[in-house]
């Protein structure tokens, strides 16, 4: 188990993603997770980049009045297939769909990311590309009976067996494909750290 950093204040993630709380840990940060419960509806006129970003925003200001003095990361990820959203699948049905429309094609994930603290609110988005080769109806199929697909965007989690074994090509990080874009969030929060430089290694 490595060293995690310091920070100032008090460091709360706003979601209950396993895969955020992974990369957040495996980054070196301590942090409480309290699920931000808001309305992740929006409308259709809004281009479906700013989507994501909007909807971490409202994730964090929903807790900034009950978290006080505290830095608050929400971060919402979503999948764009020519120019149309797809949400997490309603079920295993629709997750099968969705694969079947990404299969052979090339999609964006957008992942944005919002972070509230005493100083105010701040807001990032980072972009990836993803090409799926050709899927197999019985790969598809297999994975959507595991039920992995049914808890994310696009219906497929790029550290499972479709991602593993469908994805020919990913431009851009893959940590903003996994949920979290860490190098903007260690951005954002580089200023909370207490500083540790000075000391000794101790090797």
């Amino acid at each position: 188990m490595h060293d995690s950093f310091s920070l100032q204040l008090p460091f709360i993630l706003a979601s209950n993603s396993p895969r955020r709380k992974e990369i957040l840990t495996q980054a070196g940060f301590q942090f409480a997770v309290l699920p931000s419960d808001v309305d992740e509806s929006f409308s259709t006129d809004i281009p479906p980049q700013q989507v994501p970003v909007m909807l971490a925003e409202r994730k964090a200001q929903a807790l900034i009045e009950s978290c006080g003095n505290s830095l608050v990361l929400a971060a919402d990820t979503v999948v764009i297939l020519e120019n149309e959203i797809l949400n997490k699948p309603a079920d295993k049905q629709e997750a099968l769909r969705m694969l079947q429309k990404l299969s052979g094609k090339t999609h964006e994930v957008v992942t944005g990311i919002a972070l509230a603290s005493p100083n105010g609110l701040v807001t990032a988005s980072d972009s990836a590309w993803v090409r799926f080769r050709e899927l197999a109806d019985w790969e598809m199929e297999w994975y959507v009976r595991g039920g992995a697909s049914l808890d994310k965007a696009g219906a497929y989690g790029v550290q499972d067996f479709i991602g593993m074994a469908g994805i020919e090509k990913l431009e851009g990080s893959f940590y903003t494909v996994m949920g979290l874009p860490i190098y903007q969030v260690y951005q954002l929060l580089k200023p909370f750290i207490l500083e540790s430089k000075q000391m000794p290694l101790g090797i």
